[in-house]
């Protein structure tokens, strides 16, 4: 696979007006190298699950665990009706230990601990390990687990993971080869979003064979701790940790217009309404939303008094208030 070209000794400067504009992969070699809590995980996984512990608030998180057989691979059950497995609650503690006890199992059962808020379980975290990249008011969160794979799968907003211990493998894929990676289920997922049906670790191009196509334009990359991959939104990723013991830290920012109402949902709320209709009509209404969303031809305000207060112009905080209020009564 292409590999995701990498960016050496990033300031925030570099990474605003070089790297974001872009809207490409990058890996951000070292950029959080200096962190006590990578220092740790460097030393060893018991000096980085006892770093972590002394400052658990020993609030209840969620981990989802898998029976040995499912070879690390969160994913659905054979009939895609549940997932193949269980959710628990615990403290982050008492799974680091956990961890730790099976780290050197060949076949142990998967564990892993998702989107945790770092600021309600690890207070004193952001301030031991400051990110330089972004806005402060950005919240990180913690995942953290044995050896896994995680689907490909997009996130709505873009995306900074840095790598505490352990390593991961991330493969990338541009959002136009959604046609290629076999989308699952919209509502029922692992994980909030789609996930491709393709197991890229070993790929079944008997019955998925299109995926050759986004193997092909694939971008990869082995983040070693320290590290940190940029991932714009909606780009296609899937996860791969590759020690007995990982933990990363990411941050979502951005991927929308502030203040506005979810992209993703309204792309459900179009599937609701477009995707069953005749084909001429669905194509009747492509023309619609090529001029008034994505403006494919020329401006479609151009032709409008620019003091316009108007969906194409500009709408003031008590208009866009009350027009939400006015969709969401005729979108029922």
């Amino acid at each position: 696979m292409h590999e995701i070209p990498v960016w050496q000794q990033v300031t925030r400067e570099q990474f605003e007006n070089e790297i974001v504009p872009l809207n490409k992969p990058a890996l951000l070699k070292s950029v959080v190298g200096d962190w006590s809590a990578v220092k740790a995980g460097i030393e060893s996984p018991q000096a980085v699950v006892n770093y972590l512990k002394a400052m658990d608030s020993n609030k209840k998180v969620s981990a989802v665990v898998g029976n040995p057989e499912i070879n690390g691979r969160f994913f659905y059950s054979d009939d895609l009706q549940t997932m193949n497995f269980s959710r628990a609650s615990t403290t982050l503690s008492s799974a680091l230990e956990q961890l730790l006890k099976i780290i050197d199992q060949p076949n142990p059962h998967a564990i892993a601990l998702q989107a945790i808020s770092i600021r309600d379980v690890l207070q004193d975290f952001e301030m031991q390990n400051p990110q330089t990249l972004l806005d402060n008011s950005i919240a990180p969160t913690l995942w953290l687990g044995n050896r896994a794979m995680v689907a490909p799968h997009y996130d709505i907003h873009d995306n900074i993971a840095a790598v505490v211990a352990g390593r991961r493998r991330f493969t990338l894929y541009p959002p136009e080869q959604i046609d290629n990676l076999y989308p699952g289920p919209v509502l029922s997922t692992p994980a909030g979003v789609p996930v491709s049906m393709v197991d890229i670790r070993q790929p079944d191009l008997e019955q998925f064979p299109n995926y050759a196509q986004a193997e092909a334009v694939a971008q990869q990359a082995v983040l070693e701790p320290g590290d940190a991959i940029y991932i714009p939104a909606l780009w296609w990723h899937g996860v791969e940790s590759l020690e007995g013991l990982n933990i990363l830290v990411n941050y979502w920012w951005g991927g929308q217009a502030e203040g506005t109402p979810s992209a993703n949902d309204s792309m459900m709320h179009s599937m609701l309404s477009i995707a069953k209709l005749s084909p001429a009509k669905r194509e009747a209404w492509r023309q619609y939303f090529n001029y008034y969303v994505f403006q494919t031809g020329d401006d479609p305000q151009r032709h409008l008094p620019e003091n316009l207060n108007d969906l194409l112009t500009d709408l003031d905080d008590q208009q866009k208030k009350a027009l939400r209020q006015f969709l969401s009564k005729r979108l029922l």
